[in-house]
């Protein structure tokens, strides 16, 4: 069975994953801890679960999002994974950290293996599928597990909400796309974990977000 710890970190508020099952295996998506503080916190629970990390996962690679990959990869000698159309946004992000507050940013590392539609995400007994899923970000990836009816699904879809297409490489008609041919088209019970918020289900995405009323 698939566990789900969500974490919300970093000024913007967003949501970082550890996702593990009995093996005690684990994949860390989106470490947006920036500071000592939130590290700290991610690492405890790390080690009070006794989970053993073996993937770290950008869904894109806007600054909320990569904060902390630097910390996880060297923490856990882990590579970076990513969809390769991020790749110019992960490599800017040291450009504008400063901008935002973020002037102690550690760069990430470069991925050393690029995610790409219908690609299999295994640790431990379990698996996830990568839906690439671009608006938000040109790279965008979504992971789904449709056993046990979860997806992870950044940035792309919110309860009641969809994600910004002003930023650099965003496209509403995209995004919107993405979400009608990848996301509604699973299962209404299927519980979505958002980029930032609380958790929501298709079903009631389908019914209840003004985004996707037609």
């Amino acid at each position: 069975m698939i566990k789900i710890k969500k974490f919300t970190f970093n000024t913007f508020q967003e949501n970082t994953y550890i996702i593990y099952d009995d093996t005690k295996e684990c994949i860390i998506i989106d470490p947006g801890c920036y500071e000592e503080f939130e590290k700290n916190i991610l690492e405890s629970f790390i080690i009070k679960n006794n989970l053993k990390p073996i993937k770290l996962i950008n869904t894109h690679c806007h600054i909320d999002h990569v904060l902390g990959n630097y910390f996880v990869a060297k923490k856990w000698n882990l590579n970076l994974e990513i969809n390769q159309l991020d790749l110019p946004l992960l490599n800017n992000v040291k450009n504008y950290s400063g901008l935002y507050g973020f002037d102690n940013y550690e760069e990430s590392p470069h991925p050393t293996k690029f995610l790409n539609e219908n690609d299999l995400i295994t640790f431990g007994n379990s698996e996830l599928e990568i839906f690439h899923t671009p608006g938000h970000a040109p790279g965008h990836i979504a992971l789904f597990n449709k056993k046990e009816k979860l997806i992870v699904s950044g940035d792309v879809l919110f309860q009641n909400s969809i994600g910004r297409t002003d930023l650099p490489g965003g496209d509403y008609n995209t995004l919107i796309n993405s979400i009608k041919e990848k996301l509604l088209k699973l299962e209404e019970d299927v519980i979505v974990y958002c980029g930032h918020g609380p958790n929501t289900t298709i079903g009631f995405e389908k019914i209840n977000n003004p985004f996707l009323q037609d």
